[in-house]
């Protein structure tokens, strides 16, 4: 089968990262690819799920920022895990 080249920018450190994580699996990066490759296309979907983090969802961020301008003010208050 012949073989092609695929070229990606990813962040150093994540790539870094990734690789440790693999290693630590028996794996390479080429590896994993292909094993992503090969399972989207046989089940015509991406091999795991993709939703977005509710914390970063416009509603939290409104409400993490009025409570760190709370605390800041002396106003809020302080949560049970939260040293001062």
């Amino acid at each position: 089968m012949a073989k092609s080249t695929i070229s990606i920018r990813i962040d150093e450190n994540l790539k870094k990262e990734t690789e440790a994580t693999l290693e630590n699996m028996g794996l390479n990066l080429t590896t994993a690819v292909t094993i992503f490759a090969k399972t989207l296309v046989k089940e015509q979907k991406f091999p795991f799920e993709i939703t977005a983090d509710p914390f970063y969802s416009a509603e939290n961020q409104a409400y993490l920022k009025k409570a760190i301008a709370a605390l800041e003010s002396k106003q809020g208050e302080t949560h049970e895990l939260i040293n001062d």
